[in-house]
Order: structure tokens, then C-alpha cells, then sequence
């Protein structure tokens, strides 16, 4: 069964390549967008920060949910981003590549059903599984102690 639900937000050039971002229908605050120098004034984050901050966030949120699917509390998640760009065939700068390692504060020992957890949580995640039709994304998470207990590769 197929249900569509829309997100809604308004856009204005307040400066240049400064805009102000209206989150409509919520109670979220406006927030300032910019380009970098020398195009912009670098007073908000670029559409390209924006991207991989969204991509990031919501990998967080999905491991998060499916942690605490199984009643884990897995304590202060934290996430490091890398995005590479290069010029496509018509010479246009492109996202071609993210890097997402995220970190648990546990050693994934310590949740209930960590492994089936850290197999499915990205697929929870609409952003970076919509974002994979076009950029490649790769995933890592690694547990308290450094260790890479989760990498995926699209």
C-alpha cells in the first residue's frame, strides 16, 4: 500500500547567495543558508553541507530507532561525514562520493539483537537510500573500542 506524504519548505534570497529557510507547517526556526567564498559569505551551511548532513543525520536517527526497537539504550551516537566532488563529463562540480563512519558509545556486544540491529538500520533511512540513487554512499559503524562492527557499500 502506497502512502505519499509531502514536505513542505519556502526559500528567500535575503543577501547574494544568502537565503533564509522557512520550514512551513512547523514550529522549526528559520535557518540561513549561504555559499562559500568567493561566491558567498559562508554565514550558513551550503546546499552541499546540507546534503551530507541530512545523509549523516538520518543514518543516526535509523540506528538509533532500530537499537531501541530492541528496548537498547545505546547511549551518545556521533557521526563524521566526508563527501568528495569531482567535475562530471560537462565540466559541473558534482557530489559523486559520501563516507559516513558512525560510532557507538557500547561494544555492540552490549545491545540485545546488535547484529540484526546494525543489518537493517539502513534501511530505515530515507534520506541515504534516496541520496544512493545517484551518489555513492558507504557506511561504517564502529563500537566503543574502535572496532568496525558494521561497513556497507553502495
Amino acid at each position: 500500500m502506497s502512502e505519499e506524504q509531502v514536505i513542505e519548505l519556502s526559500l528567500e534570497q535575503t543577501h547574494d547567495y544568502e537565503f533564509r529557510v522557512r520550514f512551513d507547517g512547523t514550529a522549526i526556526p528559520d535557518m540561513a543558508t549561504d555559499e562559500t567564498r568567493p561566491l558567498g559569505g559562508e554565514t550558513g551551511p551550503n546546499p552541499s553541507r546540507l546534503l551530507i548532513a541530512g545523509v549523516a543525520n538520518c543514518l543516526l536517527a535509523s540506528l538509533l530507532f532500530a537499537l531501541r526497537k530492541f528496548k537498547n539504550e545505546p547511549g551518545k551516537l556521533t557521526a563524521r561525514v566526508r563527501a568528495s566532488t569531482a567535475r562530471n563529463e560537462h565540466g559541473r562540480w558534482r557530489i559523486v562520493h559520501i563516507a559516513v563512519e558512525l560510532q557507538l558509545a557500547d561494544a555492540v556486544t552490549a545491545f540485545e539483537h546488535g547484529e540484526r540491529a546494525l543489518a537493517q538500520f539502513e534501511d530505515f533511512c530515507i534520506v541515504t537510500e534516496s541520496v544512493r540513487q545517484g551518489i555513492a554512499v558507504d557506511v561504517s559503524v564502529r563500537d566503543a573500542s574502535g572496532n568496525v562492527v558494521h561497513t556497507s557499500h553502495a
